[in-house]
């Protein structure tokens, strides 16, 4: 059932969108035009005239479509939703939108990559940014947050360098959304406050499968006040209801090249669908006092607080359910900034956060060319705003009155200040003092504790993921020294283990075993660390490809349909081309692809269906390799009828996400939750020799 729209989607609808279905072509200031397809000349092969009004009209717009993208998270993808409060968090703090329960708060989400530019793939090792603008009726509210976390630097005056060293290399403007490269290991491994971040970005949170299936943490430290102005420090995080998930390294490497879209895609096809994804928003709530008597510094934005000693306490949930109309008008000229908080929320003094306040709306001002920014339709409040500011590049405000200042008497003093209205921002008020230094803490010093109890809190399968990634990465090291240096300075500071492992796959002496030296965290290790405590409750919006060849069995299509249907699952049916299938009782069955066209590496489950064409199969190449592929990347297969002699032929063996059946509703269950398991983690032990 398609939910009623939000005041955010009524106010765009009233002032912003334009419907053009049934409309006459103008030119920008409404004139019908007659002809769009030629410029005007003299006679058909004379020189085009200047006065041509409509082909400059047409041109100019054109030469100044674009406009400078971000410098980091250039790509990115949006969407629109509400966020709805749950009962008693007025405990904790004043907002509105966080306490009242009956009230949906609009919102729109843009998820991105950092590294790459606009024209980047979407599968890239890279952290998320993922960030929400709330539309409150106290004012616009930006939770600016990523996927992971923490970040790679406590300072914010070292985020150009690092961004520099991350970015393509200066001289040839490689690689593109990679950070396999000397520059920024260079960094990592001189700026060793990053080592966490880094176990972070080597870790499968890096490679998620889709963007629905990713948490959000808003990384820094903000505060929380309630009515009776207590304050209260709060880490935000929000959690996906559909479990987190990724994919293996080597099928990010293949989507990237066969779908670079993969995610975005994934994202819009689950909303029109009408599979919305939806978030439960939460917040680690603590004292100044608790933060004293812990291990590490909560301003600190490298470090995270272990759920051990905090948990995540619920305030809400957030859902989305409406796709943007144009990409342009809303997920590229939305501008996002933590400055951007309201009356119950406020900062703390973590100083890569105090530099982001400032940042994010310089570089708004640079990207969006004017000071007016925020009455661009994705940006402008639903809540009236008055304000005194006048003027600028595209205002787009008509104001009445004379005065446009405060105190006034012309106006009688409207606007004005509101001191006693409940929604009025007041500064939490922190006493200060000291003296200016240009220092770093002494409670910032340990940079690998954190990253030690990282790698120690996940399972097996996920530290080999580690390990193979840094081996990957550093493996495109040109310099033998940033190598070197990354595996002394950093790996064997948070696990020699690990730093054996890769200093092996890159031939590098091992470094001396020093374990008692390391700094131990005082919380060894941190189940939810790992992504397997975030576990998918169904397989909604799971893609499942169906192989077929002409003689297939038509009934088990059915039977599969009727259930996926049930399950709110995706069948898609492949063969060899596009042109529709002969069933084994001559009826033809379409199609919705073909199988060198949709890879397998877009799908979570195959299922090779039965018929009257086991040799047919066995002589198809690219059927063969479809199967091999998705045994290699731990996905669930099914064979059905004629099609379970392949596992023999194929060499495969079998596990718990390998079913053989002649009824596919037999094993429907089991399949349904090795779908929900995502991966049989199990079976990398035994994939190494498939060549696919």
């Amino acid at each position: 059932m398609k939910e009623p729209n939000t005041p955010k989607i009524d106010q765009l609808s009233e002032e912003a969108y334009v419907d053009p279905i049934g409309k006459t072509l103008t030119s920008s200031l409404g004139v019908p035009v007659a002809d769009n397809q030629n410029s005007l000349k003299i006679n058909e092969k004379g020189p085009t005239l200047l006065e041509d009004f409509l082909l400059r009209d047409k041109l100019i717009h054109f030469d100044r479509e674009r406009i400078p993208e971000r410098v980091v998270h250039a790509r990115g993808v949006g969407a629109h939703g509400y966020f709805q409060a749950y009962a008693g968090n007025e405990k904790w703090t004043k907002a509105k939108f966080l306490t009242d329960t009956n009230n949906r708060t609009p919102i729109f989400v843009r998820i991105s990559t950092v590294q790459g530019g606009r024209g980047s793939a979407d599968v890239v090792r890279d952290v998320r940014g993922f960030s929400i603008k709330f539309y409150t009726e106290e004012g616009n509210y930006d939770l600016v947050g990523n996927n992971i976390p923490v970040f790679f630097i406590q300072d914010a005056i070292k985020f150009p360098d690092f961004v520099h060293a991350v970015k393509p290399e200066d001289a040839n403007e490689v690689p593109t959304g990679q950070s396999a490269h000397d520059t920024f290991w260079d960094f990592i491994s001189l700026n060793t406050e990053a080592s966490h971040m880094t176990t972070w970005i080597m870790s499968d949170r890096a490679i998620p499968r889709n963007l629905r299936s990713i948490q959000g943490f808003g990384v820094h430290t903000f505060r929380l006040i309630n009515k009776n102005n207590e304050a209260f420090l709060v880490k935000f995080h929000w959690t996906p209801k559909q479990g987190v998930a990724q994919v293996v390294w080597d099928e990010a490497l293949k989507i990237n090249g066969k779908d670079p879209d993969f995610h975005r895609r994934d994202l819009w096809d689950a909303i029109e669908r009408g599979n919305y994804p939806e978030w439960e928003l939460g917040a680690q709530i603590f004292s100044e006092e608790d933060a004293k008597q812990w291990d590490f510094d909560v301003l600190d934005a490298t470090k995270l607080i272990p759920e051990e000693l905090v948990p995540v306490t619920p305030l809400g949930k957030f859902i989305l359910n409406k796709n943007t109309d144009d990409f342009f008008a809303e997920t590229e000229q939305v501008a996002f900034s933590p400055a951007n908080i309201v009356s119950g929320i406020d900062f703390s003094n973590d100083p890569l956060l105090q530099g982001r306040l400032f940042s994010y709306t310089d570089t708004h001002l640079h990207r969006l060319g004017t000071v007016n920014f925020n009455q661009i339709p994705i940006n402008k409040p639903v809540c009236p705003f008055h304000t005194n500011r006048r003027g600028g590049y595209a205002n787009h405000e008509v104001y009445k009155g004379k005065a446009n200042y405060e105190p006034n008497s012309v106006d009688e003093n409207w606007p004005r200040e509101s001191p006693n209205d409940s929604g009025a921002f007041k500064t939490h008020p922190e006493e200060v003092q000291g003296s200016k230094l240009r220092v770093r803490p002494e409670s910032f010093a340990d940079h690998f504790s954190q990253a030690t109890m990282h790698y120690h809190s996940l399972e097996k399968y996920e530290q080999q993921h580690i390990k193979d990634a840094y081996s990957f990465e550093l493996s495109k090291v040109k310099s033998e020294d940033i190598r070197r240096r990354v595996v002394y300075a950093v790996l064997a500071n948070i696990d020699l283990d690990l730093a054996e492992y890769v200093a092996k796959e890159l031939g590098i002496k091992t470094p001396p075993k020093q374990q008692d030296s390391l700094h131990q965290p005082v919380i060894a290790s941190s189940k939810r660390l790992s992504t397997s405590s975030f576990p998918a409750s169904d397989i909604k919006q799971r893609k499942i490809a169906l192989l077929v060849h002409d003689g297939v069995n038509a009934s088990s299509i059915d039977d599969i349909k009727i259930w996926a249907d049930a399950e709110k699952a995706i069948v898609e049916t492949l063969a060899p081309n596009a042109a529709p299938v002969k069933s084994s009782d001559g009826n033809e069955i379409p199609v919705d692809g073909r199988q060198n066209g949709e890879p397998s590496v877009t799908y979570d489950a195959v299922i090779v269906i039965d018929g009257n064409n086991l040799e047919v199969f066995k002589a198809d190449g690219v059927s063969k390799h479809y199967v091999l592929e998705t045994y290699k990347h731990l996905k669930p297969i099914v064979f059905l009828g004629d099609k379970c002699a392949l596992i023999d032929e194929f060499q495969l063996t079998k596990d718990a996400a390998l079913f053989s059946t002649q009824n596919f509703k037999e094993i429907q269950d089991q399949f349904k939750q090795a779908i929900q398991n995502h991966r049989l983690w199990d079976r990398e032990k035994v994939v190494a020799a498939i060549p696919a």
